[in-house]
Parts: structure tokens; C-alpha cells; sequence
């Protein structure tokens, strides 16, 4: 039972499809056949050893499933790994609940705070096991904290819920199941980021394979390391840890131990076609009749090369279950007038995105007139002025959506009207006015020149696997070389964009859509109202500098910025939900002060597409990453009939 004092976010464990522990039903514990088999060769111990003592009761959607077969899925393009975390990597000590009212228990057994949220007590599941059968114990937790959390030289950034004041929690081991989190500071959020799509390492992190990487633990780490292909044994750490990015940590990841429903045997980067994921053997949930879950065998992943490779298979009926890169407004008749053939439906997905599309410039540029360029609000507010909003969602968003920024929805208590309307009206007179005020020279082409007397030239760097991206760039691009200025378009593969962008600072800008619009949601990814993370890819320098001081690449930011960030510490430290949206409130109003960023609509509910024999398939659920859809409503207890 979670006891915490901001029950409002924690409620909801008997609403969620996880349940308290029902009567122990050991003796009756049954198991998939494939696995009977290898208890029988004597290649696995019996259901009863291989189970918690206390297993995670779920209740299935609709009904109780049966064993057995795949759940065909697909990859886009090299660098979308972090989708799996949506499938089968959504395992932290605490999950979100299936309407995102708050969090309930998952690989925690227990996870009490204090009353001033600054000491929490977590207790793990006696008898829980990695997926190759070895304990999973608090001896994981402590290899993590000392390895990866607080090693300088491993120096991995990031895990800022384990922060307060800047300062790491300080971890005390209890026992083998039970361990404490203490913070200089309360720390009222850090029960919901533990929930966060990918945020808690303490689970991903097994000691007893990854010790073999690290020199404090093995002296041939060197060693090894050179036998890897790397230089030295940080390196080869990092790599087996994963935890520099979301494609690092699942690239040829099928050797280490985790405990999710689904394992790798074939993981990506492993074969160039596709990625198999083969059911955990000690998977430690069971069903209300104790069957261990997962109810099917694999997953399996195609890698496809772009969205309409896979559209066309999601058409052909080739994908059980699929809304990213496919579930488009324009592909939505098409894939409608397929359903018979490909034997699917629809599911609706309610949006929590802060925008469609959201227009991000580097205002940590390296070259030093952009910069100054890119950091002129007026700039900003002029090409914002430029766009023709109607024009582009009638065309591209089939009519469905309204002017405005990145912001939060208007029902949401948390709605800011200017945030969400400034420079929204289209005004291409206007926007040249203020154009000339900024960068009035003009070539002989009529485009506009810089201080150095250069072209102003924008280059949007896009992810080529964002259908809706390049659908608008193409209306897009006409609008500001109508104001003067060169913009221009340059697609990639996830992963160059990854690198370039999210890791890079010569970009001049790029796209991007997720971030959140209300809520508890907004509060925990507040990426285009205040730069916290990587996420803030208008602001690579400056989130750093929140993060790590130190690091060579952090740059501190202007006084309105450095305000933003002060709030949002204030944010975390408060512990009552009417508090936080106080301070929430301040901080968007800061947001709108500074608009950092500027969008298209807030987006419509979006949709997905199942396929007719999938079973206990939540058919509303929100769309987000950090509710990665659909994970909080359990992928292992779906089942084909």
C-alpha cells in the first residue's frame, strides 16, 4: 500500500488494472506451456521458485487471456528505440495508473514518504528475480547509485528526481528488500518521476552482469573493455549500462538480464531485419487466476526503413498494434477504408502534446550571430507571425485543430491565454515590419543578410520519420521565404537526428511535438516552458547548466531563464498539488514572457489501429511518452483470441 501524504496523486491502485495482493495461491500458480517443458528437461526451476513471494496481482481489461503466440510490432528508421519502452521496457518501482490520475505500485512492493516528503522508504518484492534468474535485490540499487548515479567518472547526467538543491539523495540499505531515499530538501515529485516513461534506472541496472564493465568491481575491466572494441573500461561501461540514450541502452542489449515481461533474443542492432523479444521465464505478475503473465510468447519487431514502408503494412495487416509514425489525419481514411483488409480497428488516443508541431531554434548556436539572432524574441515573434496557422492545419491536419502555441489546453485549471494565443494571428506585413527592425539588409533575390552580411539562411533539421513534420514543411518553408528569409528543410534518420540535434550544437533549428499540456503532465515534462532537460532542445547549453555546472558544455543562462529554472525548483520542493499549481502557474506565465518556442494547434484526440483478435485492449487512452503509450495499461496481459 503506497502511504504518502499527497494521496491525490497516488490514489487509484484498486481503480488500476494492478491490484493489492490477493490470498497467496501458490499451489495454484500455473505457467505457459513452452515453459512446462523446460521445467520438465530440468532447463528451469519450478513456477513456484522462480516467483516472488508476493507477485504483482493483475486484472486483465476484459477477461483472463491464454498463451500463446506474437505481438507483430515495427521500428522505424535506426533511432526510434525509445518506442520500446512504450511496448515491453516499462517496468519502474512505480507505474502510472491507465488515466494518469497518479501511481500505483509495480516493482515496489511498498514506497511510503514522510510527511515533508524528504525521506521515502521503498521496499522491493522478496524473491523477485532478473530474467536470467538472479536475485533482484537492493544490491542493485546501491551498484546503481555508486556506478552510475554518483560516479564522476562514469559521468552520466541526468536522474534529476533523485536530486534536491541540487544536491543527490543520500541512499541508506535497510535489508535485502528494503532501502530509504533521502533529500536535502522536500522533494514532493519525485514519487511521479519514478513513473516517468524512462526515468528509473533502479530497475535496469543488474549488478551481477554489468559489475564485469567496471574497474571497482573487476581489475581486467581494461581488459575487457579492448576485447569490446573500446578504449578503456569507462567507455565499455557506458556502452552495457545504456544509459547515455534511449538506442544505447536496447542496442545489442540481448545479453543483459532485465525485468521485464519480454526479453531480447535478438535485440536491435543484432540483425538488420528484425528484433525478437521471447517471454521472461520469471516474470513476476500473475493474472486473478495466477497465471504468470505474459500471456504471448514474443514480440516481434520489423525494422522498417520510413512511415510508408510501414503504413503499408500496418494496411496488409502485418501489425497487431501501432499509432506512432502511421496514426497521421491524412492516413486516417486510408487506413480506415483498409480495416476489413488488414482485420484491424481504430483506438482513440486524447491528446497531451503540447502542440503539433513546435518550431525550436538553437539559442545555444556555436555560431555567434545566429545565436544572437535566434535569442531575439522579436525574431521569433515575427516568423511565428508569418505562419498562415488556418492555411496549414486545413491542408495538412484535414481541418482538425485551431491556432496556437505550445501550451496547455483551455480546460486545463493551468491555461494561460497568452501563452497560448500570442502571435498567432497571421500578418505577413507585420511580420516584415518587424523583420526590418531586426535584419534589414536584403540580397538580390530579396533574401534577407545577417550582420556578417551572409544569407539568412535556417536550415530545420527533421526527423524524416515525422510524416505531419514534413507534410507542413513543405507549406511551411514558402511563408518565411516570403518574409526573407532562406529557409529550408533537411530530413534524416532518427539517428543523425538524434545525434545532431538532441546532442548537438550546431543546428540552426529543428521540429518537434511532445512536451504536455496540462496537468501533472506538464508539470513533469515542462520542456518548452522551462529548459530542464534534453528535452529542451531550444536551450542544450542552459539545461545543462541546471543539471551539471560542471560540465564543459553547460552555459549559464540570462536572468529570465535562470528565474524560470529557480520556480521550478520551488516546484519540486513543494509537496501539496494546490502549491504546485501555484508555482506551475508562474512558471507558464514566465514561459509566455520569454517564448522560447513558438507551435502550429494544439493537436486533436489522435488515434491508433489494433488488430480485430487482440484482446483486453484499452480503447481510450491518453498519447504521450512519458505515459508511454500504451504501457501503463499493461501489455502483458494481451492476448490474441
Amino acid at each position: 500500500m503506497i502511504k504518502l501524504k499527497r494521496r491525490a496523486f497516488l490514489a487509484g491502485t484498486s481503480a488500476a488494472l494492478i491490484l493489492p495482493a490477493l490470498p497467496v495461491f501458490a499451489a495454484d500458480f500455473k505457467e505457459a506451456d513452452i515453459l512446462k517443458t523446460k521445467v520438465s528437461s530440468g532447463a528451469l526451476p519450478g513456477l513456484k521458485e522462480r516467483l516472488p513471494e508476493n507477485p504483482l496481482v493483475v486484472k486483465p481489461v476484459e477477461s483472463v487471456g491464454k498463451y500463446g503466440g506474437d505481438w507483430n510490432m515495427a521500428l522505424v528508421g535506426g533511432g526510434s528505440l525509445s518506442m520500446l519502452f512504450r511496448y515491453q521496457a516499462y517496468e519502474p518501482l512505480l507505474r502510472y495508473t491507465p488515466d494518469w490520475s497518479g501511481v500505483t505500485l509495480n516493482v515496489a512492493e511498498s514506497f511510503e514518504g514522510d510527511a515533508d516528503s524528504k525521506v521515502y522508504t521503498i521496499r522491493l518484492r522478496k524473491g523477485m528475480k532478473w530474467s536470467d534468474g538472479h536475485p533482484y535485490t537492493t544490491a542493485d540499487i546501491k551498484f546503481w547509485y555508486d556506478t552510475v548515479f554518483t560516479d564522476k567518472r562514469v559521468a552520466f547526467v541526468g536522474q534529476d528526481h533523485w536530486k534536491s538543491g541540487g544536491k543527490p539523495a543520500k541512499l541508506e540499505i535497510v535489508d535485502e528488500q528494503t532501502f530509504k531515499v533521502t533529500f536535502d530538501k522536500p522533494n514532493g515529485l519525485f514519487p511521479l518521476q519514478v513513473a516517468w516513461a524512462n526515468n528509473d534506472q533502479t530497475t535496469r541496472t543488474p549488478k551481477h552482469y554489468l559489475e564485469q564493465f567496471h574497474i571497482d568491481f573487476n581489475p581486467k575491466a581494461d581488459e575487457l573493455a579492448k576485447q569490446r572494441g573500446f578504449e578503456s573500461w569507462i567507455a565499455s561501461f557506458q556502452a552495457a549500462a545504456g544509459f547515455q540514450d534511449d538506442n544505447a541502452f536496447f542496442l545489442n542489449s540481448s545479453k543483459k538480464p532485465c525485468v521485464h515481461a519480454w526479453m531480447f533474443t535478438i535485440a536491435p542492432g543484432e540483425n538488420t531485419e528484425r528484433a525478437v523479444a521471447e517471454r521472461n521465464p520469471y516474470y513476476w505478475k500473475v493474472d486473478t487466476e495466477g497465471n504468470q503473465l505474459p500471456y504471448m510468447d514474443r514480440i516481434v519487431y520489423q525494422m522498417v526503413a520510413d512511415p510508408q514502408v510501414l503504413l503499408l503494412k500496418a494496411m496488409q495487416g502485418e501489425v497487431d498494434l501501432m499509432d506512432q509514425y502511421i496514426a497521421t489525419p491524412n492516413n486516417k481514411s486510408v487506413l480506415y477504408d483498409a480495416r476489413e483488409q488488414g482485420g484491424y480497428d481504430f483506438y482513440t488516443l486524447t491528446s497531451t502534446e503540447a502542440n503539433v508541431m513546435n518550431f525550436i531554434f538553437n539559442l545555444n548556436h556555436n555560431d555567434e550571430t545566429k545565436r544572437k539572432l535566434f535569442r531575439n524574441k522579436d525574431f521569433r515573434a515575427a516568423l511565428s507571425t508569418a505562419l498562415d496557422r488556418q492555411s496549414l492545419i486545413d491542408a495538412v491536419l484535414v481541418g482538425q485543430g485551431a491556432p496556437a502555441q505550445a501550451s496547455i489546453k483551455k480546460e486545463d485549471p493551468l491555461y494561460n491565454e497568452q501563452l497560448a494565443t500570442q502571435f498567432t494571428a497571421y500578418d505577413v506585413d507585420k511580420a516584415n515590419a518587424m523583420l526590418d527592425q531586426i535584419v534589414p539588409k536584403r540580397d538580390d533575390q530579396n533574401f534577407r543578410l545577417d550582420e556578417k552580411d551572409r544569407r539568412l539562411t535556417i536550415i530545420f533539421e527533421i526527423d524524416q520519420a515525422r510524416a505531419v513534420f514534413l507534410d507542413l514543411f513543405q507549406l511551411v518553408i514558402p511563408m518565411f521565404q516570403a518574409v526573407g528569409i532562406d529557409a529550408q528543410m533537411r530530413s534524416m534518420d532518427r539517428s543523425l537526428w538524434e545525434t545532431r540535434v538532441r546532442q548537438g550544437r550546431d543546428f540552426d533549428a529543428t521540429a518537434h511535438q511532445f512536451g504536455a499540456n496540462g496537468g501533472v503532465a506538464a508539470m513533469l515534462d515542462p520542456r518548452y516552458y522551462v529548459p530542464t532537460d534534453a528535452n529542451a532542445m531550444y536551450a542544450p547549453a542552459w539545461q545543462l547548466w541546471y543539471r551539471d555546472r560542471a560540465n564543459a558544455n553547460a552555459e549559464e543562462p540570462p536572468e529570465s531563464t535562470k528565474s524560470q529554472l529557480a520556480l521550478y525548483d520551488k516546484l519540486k520542493a513543494t509537496s501539496d498539488s494546490s502549491g504546485q499549481r501555484e508555482v506551475m502557474k508562474q512558471i507558464l506565465q514566465g514561459a509566455a514572457d520569454n517564448f522560447y518556442v513558438f507551435g502550429i494547434s494544439l493537436p486533436p484526440d489522435g488515434y491508433g489501429i489494433v488488430k480485430n483478435n487482440m484482446k483486453n485492449i484499452t480503447k481510450i487512452m491518453p498519447n504521450s511518452f512519458g505515459w508511454p503509450t500504451p504501457a501503463p495499461t499493461m501489455p502483458e496481459q494481451f492476448y490474441k483470441a
